[in-house]
């Protein structure tokens, strides 16, 4: 197959109408930008989840849906930002950058390898004489002594601080968002072993401070946040992400401070002692580990590693794998299909789940306003049939339900699995004709947590009725007179019925994880169900307007529930983070219960998730570096108990411009998420969009004040260091997040997004905030095509044998789009291909198969398998993007026309209120642009400075 590029030409425009729009319409950079708002539209068909389109409105609020077709006709799209042969827009790099002075100290460099977690990449903290951000820049990532520099003597070399100012940086380097943290400076000598990877990788552990601040009130000057993101698992198996594991059972851990021996301890001449990190305590030495092989022991060379635990690290024998899924057999879950596609779906795959053991179990309770258990035999039991067992409660009283014994409901999947498929070939049809529209979903969570109670494991409700009767029963609330006004975050945004918190705490206290699977196309209540999830350390799924009918639907629930089932999950987890005198965890955020002020409890611990810890700073910090250490206690799926411990060593500077060069901004808004999550639950969403806006304002502030000396008139530039000059635009883009934004969005759905914004990993919530755009039509040779060279970890996205070669991103605005271009949008919810208006046939032809934009199919459908190079190559990316290491999503594709040149004269079936619709909710991702009453970015931006200058 040839790697030529096919071109796809510019077609001729009507000059009378390009000449007609407007050049410089607001919220763009040099062309004109949709005015967007956010409402709900009524169901679209081809399956579109409506509830989540945005409707376009007035200022106000009112709908205008009349007025969309003219409006997108009118919009003007910058036609020069490709040359003939549709390159990207140049990235600006430093060139706006401005150099702060600072003392410079002598270093040395280190060449920086890492076999293990290859996470090294060039840097844009970089000279304003460097052409690029990648060439000759300082190697990047947390995972080495000095991410890459050396310092003889003991000496610590600060990232050195550079300027720019945002209002030129534009339209803004979004590559930055693919760079790794600043790097950790740190002397030779901090090692105890000089080990490249004595410092975790950031993908583990990564704080919002590079360099630590030596005093609370320095802290408090910056107004940066001090906090630490915890990802204990990076992927959705062992197998994937492998880490060092001790299995000797020589667990060695200070005295005092019960921290365990790393690379950062001090080994004494003699070898018999070790001086703790955390507290300086000597501590002896195991006579087991003094021998001349000590010093390659993995936990004193490796930031990141397992112990296999010994007994006193157990209270039972570990658990096992105990599954018990709680299945809605109502009319509504049987009339939309979920029931069949949910039993399907577990059938396939049972050899997906983790057992390699033999030790997982399985349970099986059809819920309705009674509950129906199955007794399942052992495949030897040859002269036992598998029955049915239906208990009722006519008064609803869940405390009176009598529950049948668990010998025979949670059987072994092994010892089970011939009569487990033969139930569940034929569960659905003992419910056929069932006409109950009732789900005690109370009663049923109590007699799941009945048969777990002692041996620990995992709730799984999949349903798609909302609980209306019993204890946990739940009413549809009133939208309409609080959408978008000063109550809606406490009358619809939280929980409805105080039973799920408190029995999720009761759930936490016996090991048991409920995960929630909500299917349906009505109300769900997913602000007072995700408690369940919340306080268990589990999950809240959201399949909104869900329908059996709808391949795409079946496709997407079926392929996240299974990666859900095969992925590895720790057991009677705790966490706790340990850190140097004078610095403590003040605040702790993600799905977990604290037991205790420092103490974080999960039945289950799940491995797409991730944390957050707020860290204050009590007394002055007197040493140079200091750490934190995370341990995480577990049972894992082998059946073995394990201790993960991982360790961060961070250098502390008396300086603010050491702390602002070396601020990360991706840690920062994940912080400032969390903390706007807190303003809406116990506030309101208008409390915490000024919040947002509030502290960048501060921020900016502050480094005018503190470190632009002399530069504080209101007509200096409005700057920022370089490493933290996306924070702005994230900000914004975090305030026009379906979580936060004005307008109307239904409460589900704003409750859905809380809960992603609340557990996603760290990389997948910047694409949440801001979605990865990708120019398909002119990409590049290679793009979409495996990567045929060596592997090779020092690009700004590493490249590795094998893997599809994805085109560059570009900034997500409008003015950004070509009427004749191809545009793939990823979302972490939904992919959009975009495909203007004006495209030419050949491409049209190429990917869809067809000969013009009014024949092809909108909304959720996937892509025609046709056999020419581009459409692989298209098809390529598509499922590359998809692809994610340590998350079970998988996102629907939906497909979008955009306007064209003539639209107006174009075939009807393209100006429905549906495209209308589609248009509208593909482009409120367009998060550069003006959003309803949001400014677009340039127009944040002259805000921002207004008021720094004021």
């Amino acid at each position: 197959m040839s790697n030529r590029r096919r071109a796809y030409p510019q077609p001729a425009y009507n000059p009378a109408a390009a000449a007609a729009a407007d050049p410089m319409a607001s919220g763009g950079f040099s062309g004109a930008t949709p005015i967007m708002g956010g409402t709900t539209t009524p169901a679209l068909s081809g399956g579109v989840p409506l509830a989540t389109i945005p409707q376009a409105t007035s200022i106000g609020g009112t709908p205008v849906m009349d007025n969309l077709a003219s409006g997108f006709n009118n919009m003007a799209i910058n036609d020069n930002h490709h040359q003939p042969v549709y390159p990207q827009p140049s990235y600006l790099g430093t060139q706006n950058q401005q150099q702060i002075p600072q003392q410079q100290v002598p270093q040395q460099q280190i060449p920086q390898q890492q076999p293990v977690y290859p996470s090294y990449q060039s840097s844009p903290y970089s000279g304003p004489n460097v052409s690029s951000p990648v060439a000759n820049g300082m190697p990047m990532g947390s995972g080495g002594i000095g991410g890459g520099i050396g310092q003889q003597n003991g000496m610590i070399q600060m990232n050195q601080l550079y300027g720019t100012d945002l209002l030129k940086d534009l339209p803004p380097p979004i590559i930055d968002l693919k760079f790794p943290p600043p790097p950790i400076n740190l002397p030779e000598t901090a090692s105890c072993t000089q080990s490249e990877e004595a410092n975790a990788s950031s993908e583990y552990i990564r704080s919002t401070l590079n360099v630590v601040p030596n005093s609370n009130s320095l802290l408090k000057k910056t107004k940066l946040p001090f906090a630490v993101v915890l990802r204990p698992y990076n992927s959705l198996t062992d197998e994937e992400s492998p880490i060092p594991v001790i299995s000797d059972g020589l667990i060695c851990r200070c005295r005092r401070c019960r921290s365990y021996i790393n690379p950062f301890v001090e080994i004494r001449p003699d070898n018999n002692r070790w001086k703790c990190n955390f507290c300086a305590l000597l501590n002896d030495i195991p006579s087991g580990l003094r021998d001349s092989s000590m010093f390659n022991r993995y936990e004193l060379n490796y930031g990141i590693n397992e112990f296999i635990a010994t007994p006193e690290y157990m209270v039972r024998a570990p658990q096992s794998l105990n599954l018990v899924f709680l299945l809605d057999v109502s009319k509504n879950s049987i009339k939309n299909g979920l029931l069949e596609i949910s039993i399907k779906t577990i059938l396939e795959s049972l050899d997906r789940i983790p057992n390699d053991q033999g030790r997982a179990n399985i349970c099986f309770i059809g819920v309705d306003n009674k509950l129906s258990f199955f007794t399942i035999p052992q495949d030897n039991e040859i002269n036992k049939e598998i029955s049915m067992l239906v208990v009722s409660n006519d008064d609803n009283n869940d405390d009176d339900i009598i529950i049948p014994s668990p010998d025979d409901l949670i059987v072994n999947l092994k010892q089970c699995r011939n009569n487990i498929e033969k139930l569940l070939n034929n569960l659905s049809s003992y419910f056929i004709t069932n006409q109950s529209l009732d789900f005690n979903l109370s009663m049923a969570l109590k007699s799941g947590h009945s048969l777990l109670n002692k041996i620990g494991g995992k709730m799984i409700t999949i349903t798609s009725t909302l609980p209306n009767i019993g204890k946990g029963k739940l009413i549809v609330r009133d939208e309409s007179s609080v959408s978008g006004k000063s109550k809606e975050a406490s009358t619809l945004l939280t929980s409805n019925n105080s039973f799920y918190k408190s029995f999720a705490i009761d759930c936490n206290k016996s090991q048991i994880t409920c995960d929630m699977f909500l299917c349906s196309s009505s109300y769900q209540d997913v602000a007072t169900l995700s408690n369940l999830a919340k306080f268990t350390a589990g999950q809240t799924h959201f399949y909104p307007a869900w329908n059996a009918s709808s391949f795409e639907d079946i496709n997407k629930f079926s392929k996240e529930f299974s990666n859900y089932l095969s992925m590895e999950s720790a057991f009677e987890a705790v966490m706790r983070l340990r850190c140097s005198d004078g610095i403590k965890g003040i605040s702790f955020y993600g799905n977990f219960f604290s037991r205790s002020s420092d103490l974080l409890s999960f039945p289950s611990f799940p491995r797409d998730q991730s944390y957050l810890i707020e860290l204050s700073i009590d007394n002055d910090i007197k040493r140079n570096i200091v750490y934190f250490q995370t341990a995480v206690l577990h049972t894992s799926c082998h059946g073995d108990r394990r201790i993960r411990v991982i360790t961060l060593a961070l250098p502390v500077s008396s300086n603010i411009q050491d702390i602002y060069a070396s601020a990360d901004q991706l840690s920062i808004t994940k912080y400032f998420a969390h903390l706007a999550i807190d303003k809406v639950l116990n506030n309101s969403l208008e409390n915490a969009r000024d919040y947002l806006n509030k502290i960048l304002i501060e921020i900016l502030t502050v480094y005018k004040k503190e470190i632009v000396a002399g530069n504080v008139g209101s007509s200096s530039p409005l700057q920022i260091s370089t490493n933290l000059r996306m924070l702005p635009l994230l900000i914004q883009s975090l305030i026009k997040n379906i979580a936060f934004r004005s307008g109307i969005v239904p409460s589900d759905h704003r409750s859905a997004a809380i809960n992603k914004i609340n557990t996603l990993p760290l990389n997948e919530l910047i694409e949440f905030i801001y979605p990865s755009i990708y120019s398909l039509h002119d990409m590049d040779d290679e793009c979409g095509l495996p990567f045929e060279g060596e592997d090779n970890y020092d690009e700004i996205i590493p490249k590795i044998h094998g893997e599809i070669i994805l085109p560059e991103n570009i900034n997500a605005s409008f003015t950004m789009l070509q009427k004749y271009g191809l545009y793939l949008i990823q979302t972490n919810n939904e992919l959009f291909l975009y495909v203007g208006g004006d495209a030419v046939e050949q491409l049209l032809i190429d990917v869809f198969g067809v000969n013009n934009t009014s024949e092809l199919l909108i909304g959720k459908h996937e892509l025609p398998i046709l056999d020419n190079e581009f459409s692989i190559r298209v098809r390529n990316i598509i499922n590359k993007v998809r692809e994610s290491r340590g998350s079970i999503r998988y996102e629907n594709l939906y497909i979008v026309v955009g306007p064209s040149s003539n639209e107006r004269a174009l075939d009807s079936n393209l100006n429905t209120r549906d495209l209308m619709a589609l248009r509208m909710w593909c482009m409120s991702h367009l998060v550069e642009d003006r959003t309803g009453d949001v400014l677009g970015y340039k127009e944040f931006l002259s805000q921002l400075k207004d008021k720094i200058s004021n």
